[in-house]
């Protein structure tokens, strides 16, 4: 991750470089885009900005705050917002789920957009331990895209 990508900083000019701000959005805000937003600002480490947001948000799953936790990352403080509750400007906005991309407003698509369609991990047949499970594997998933190419390049 080097140049203008989350690691290299946002916004170019002189003197410190600002935070790459990105914007992860999901239906619920629970699940996929809270762990993407906790994952990349761990990793970022103070160069990346994230926020996230769903189109219809309903809480933040004890299953994400659990698996992030695993990790020894904290999102207990994050909490559920609307497209209306975050403010931009973002450097890359990332939806997770395809009715996420459908129902955004265009607006939302003037920075760079990437879409990760991701499985809902709460979704998942089974018991606790079937979902606890679910929500390991998509952030892990979500931890190699953040910390791939896609992401790196933009």
């Amino acid at each position: 991750m080097t140049g203008g990508g989350p690691t290299g900083g946002g916004r170019s000019g002189s003197g410190p470089r600002a935070p790459f701000r990105m914007l992860f959005v999901c239906t619920g805000n629970s699940a996929r885009s809270q762990l993407a937003e906790g994952l990349a600002n761990h990793l970022g480490a103070g160069r990346v900005e994230a926020q996230s947001a769903g189109t219809m948000p309903f809480g933040v799953s004890s299953h994400a705050v659990e698996v992030m936790r695993e990790r020894g990352i904290d999102i207990v403080r994050q909490y559920s917002k609307g497209l209306d509750d975050v403010v931009g400007p973002f450097d890359l906005v990332i939806t997770l789920c395809d009715s996420a991309v459908r129902e955004c407003p265009r607006s939302l698509f003037e920075a760079p957009h990437r879409h990760w369609s991701t499985p809902d991990p709460s979704f998942v047949a089974g018991g606790p331990e079937a979902v606890h499970a679910s929500f390991r594997l998509v952030r892990d998933r979500l931890e190699a895209q953040i910390l791939g190419p896609p992401v790196a390049e933009s």
